[in-house]
């Protein structure tokens, strides 16, 4: 069974839980106690289907970073926690791990997501790996 969590969330955040059925790939849904949103890059929550940052809040979520105050007010807002992963969630409320937003490359005004693009050339019958990465200009 698959499930979700980051050291911030311990020991988890979803889970394919037997009572609420699961699904193949899935990270399953919120545990007791635990609110999960998706949001875009302007802080907005965004549709089932759609992509976006996986947030979360509950009993289970860290204080702050170890003498690290900056990084925890980066990572904590307004009580969510920011994971930096990206998810999609479908009608039935199960939440989907996507990509990572620091991998993210904007090229020309636009989001280029790495994972996306491996997808579309591992399709290719030459190509047998692939891994994309940002390089700084």
């Amino acid at each position: 069974m698959e499930g979700y969590g980051i050291s911030e969330g311990s020991p988890v955040v979803t889970f394919n839980q037997p009572k609420l059925g699961r699904k193949p790939g899935s990270i399953g849904t919120p545990i007791w106690g635990v609110e999960v949103k998706l949001i875009d890059l302007d802080g907005n929550t965004v549709a089932n289907g759609e992509k976006g940052e996986l947030l979360y809040r509950g009993h289970n979520v860290m204080k702050g970073y170890y003498k690290k105050p900056d990084e925890t007010e980066k990572a904590l807002q307004n009580g969510w926690l920011h994971s930096g992963d990206l998810g999609v969630k479908d009608e039935d409320g199960f939440f989907y791990i996507v990509d990572r937003i620091k991998d993210m490359i904007i090229r020309g005004g636009f989001n280029v997501y790495p994972r996306e693009v491996e997808e579309v050339m591992i399709k290719h019958k030459a190509v047998l790996l692939v891994a994309i990465i940002g390089v700084p200009h």
